[in-house]
């Protein structure tokens, strides 16, 4: 790999290798399959670890919309206790997952080679949503639908942190964090039991 990468000082062991194995795989297979656009991949690194940090996270757990693995193998890398799905219904991008983590020896997720439409209702304790959807439909057309009772939605705002609860959800958490660029907003919401 040509580029440094730099990851916080306090990750664990067993995180620290599963990133840098999926930033050595993303530099060799980046322009082959068309997983990131041109520029550097530090900042993308900077970004899944930020959007994933501090977050109480248990159970089955998804990341919609993975692609290139951003934030979701960084939250299986943070989380070794909670199970990650990675969904991806592109099959070059869903082959390159499968790759990084058995190259990475990732043994707390697996890749989900389809749409979110076929995950089962109420299956999922959280997931994250990063420029999956626009933050309304993610809520309403995943959240209501997927998470259990208490399970919580991580919405990935970049420049665009206004979105509100909207009925049946509760804010929990809201908070930015630095990236190269600047910053981004996490806002975390939680299903309330009916």
């Amino acid at each position: 790999m040509t580029e440094e990468l730099s990851l916080p000082a306090d990750l664990d062991p067993r995180a620290h290798a599963i990133l840098l194995a999926h930033a050595a795989l993303l530099a060799r297979w980046r322009g082959a399959m068309d997983l990131v656009g041109p520029g550097p991949i530090a900042p993308h690194f900077t970004d899944a670890i930020g959007a994933v940090t501090q977050l109480a996270v248990a159970g089955q757990w998804a990341d919609l919309g993975s692609g290139a693995g951003f934030p979701g193998v960084a939250l299986a890398a943070l989380y070794p206790g909670a199970r990650v799905l990675l969904v991806e219904s592109r099959q070059k991008r869903a082959i390159f997952l499968q790759r990084v983590l058995r190259e990475a020896r990732v043994d707390n997720a697996t890749v989900h080679a389809g749409r979110s439409e076929a995950l089962a209702d109420g299956s999922l304790d959280g997931f994250v949503s990063r420029a999956y959807k626009p933050p309304a439909r993610v809520l309403d057309e995943d959240a209501r639908r997927l998470l259990r009772p208490g399970g919580q939605v991580v919405l990935l705002l970049g420049d665009d942190p206004d979105v509100q609860a909207p009925a049946g959800f509760v804010e929990t958490d809201r908070r930015r964090y630095a990236v190269e660029d600047g910053h981004r907003v996490r806002v975390v919401m939680r299903l309330e039991a009916p």
